[in-house]
């Protein structure tokens, strides 16, 4: 996540349409036929954050200035599914940005919604829920000084993982509620100036992590009591890493760039190559999912300040 929504900020980092599968070309590139599938209103405060994928082609997505969670529906349509209350100051005093913003979200399989709030203030930052036809609920509080970012649910436990950009921690959270445990504090979630730990997926007994300052992608095994192994860092050099999706084959993941305005290929050995960049349509991406050979990239326009995006790309399988 980059911000370019607040001006005394510093440097800011950092849908889904008919998807119509794009054919694959001869050409060897591993993605291809990218278009812009939905351009997102910036003046709404439409700038997405992060993506959950949802049955029958739509999209669930957070609108981080808006501070909403919304449906893109397969046709382009957005839907507002809920606004977050303003807090009082106005959200002045959240870490680092300085405006409140609804941040990771992450889909069960009942249809319930998890999502991040950050707002620099104690009654609003936190996990909230929201169920099908129902409203906005925080169920876990977490600290104001703090940025949380990340988020995925582990099934199987019952458990939220969270990453805290600004603090430089992985927290767990009872799905049902209740109170944020510190699950890692490695030395290599830390910031390194603006944001540290960002992106978060589950995979293979393992939780996944990104961290924006330090362009690395980590790795960090759940025991089999539940705790944090060591942190092993599986690729670097990855400037401005925010969110990721894995491919399907094996570890290897797709992440978004947000300050070259890139998505790039990372392989199981740690290499990378870019495969999407501006010229793709990408304004600072935050975020990558896939469903089946669709690649969906969504772009926050942060620092561009044009054409916040969904971009749509296939890929070769």
């Amino acid at each position: 996540m980059f911000k370019k929504l607040s001006k005394s900020a510093a440097l800011a980092a950092a849908a889904v349409t008919a998807l119509t599968a794009v054919p694959a070309s001869a050409a060897s590139a591993p993605l291809c036929g990218a278009r812009i599938a939905v351009h997102f209103d910036l003046a709404a405060g439409q700038t997405p954050e992060n993506i959950a994928l949802a049955p029958g082609g739509a999209a669930d997505v957070t609108f981080a200035a808006g501070r909403q969670i919304a449906e893109v529906a397969p046709g382009g349509g957005i839907r507002v599914l809920a606004t977050l209350p303003k807090p009082a100051d106005g959200g002045v005093r959240t870490p680092v940005l300085g405006f409140p913003l609804t941040v990771g979200i992450t889909r069960a399989g009942d249809g319930t919604l998890y999502f991040l709030y950050a707002t620099g203030t104690s009654d609003l930052t936190g996990v909230w829920r929201l169920r099908p036809g129902g409203r906005p609920q925080r169920i876990a509080a977490l600290p104001a000084a703090g940025l949380p970012n990340g988020l995925a649910l582990d099934p199987h436990t019952g458990t939220l993982y969270v990453t805290d950009s600004v603090l430089g921690t992985i927290w767990r959270v009872p799905a049902t509620g209740g109170i944020a445990t510190v699950w890692s504090a490695a030395p290599e979630l830390a910031a390194g100036g603006f944001l540290g730990v960002n992106g978060l997926k589950l995979r293979g007994g393992a939780v996944w992590a990104t961290n924006l300052d330090r362009g690395t992608v980590l790795r960090i095994p759940i025991r089999r009591d539940g705790r944090a192994g060591e942190v092993r860092t599986v690729a670097s050099g990855l400037p401005g890493i925010d969110d990721f999706a894995f491919t399907g084959r094996g570890d290897q993941l797709l992440a978004a760039l947000n300050g070259p305005s890139e998505v790039a290929l990372v392989q199981p050995d740690g290499s990378h190559s870019t495969v999407l960049t501006a010229a793709d349509g990408l304004q600072n991406p935050t975020s990558v999912a896939l469903r089946g050979n669709m690649v969906y990239v969504l772009s926050a326009a942060y620092v561009t300040g044009n054409d916040p995006n969904l971009v749509v790309a296939h890929l070769a399988r």
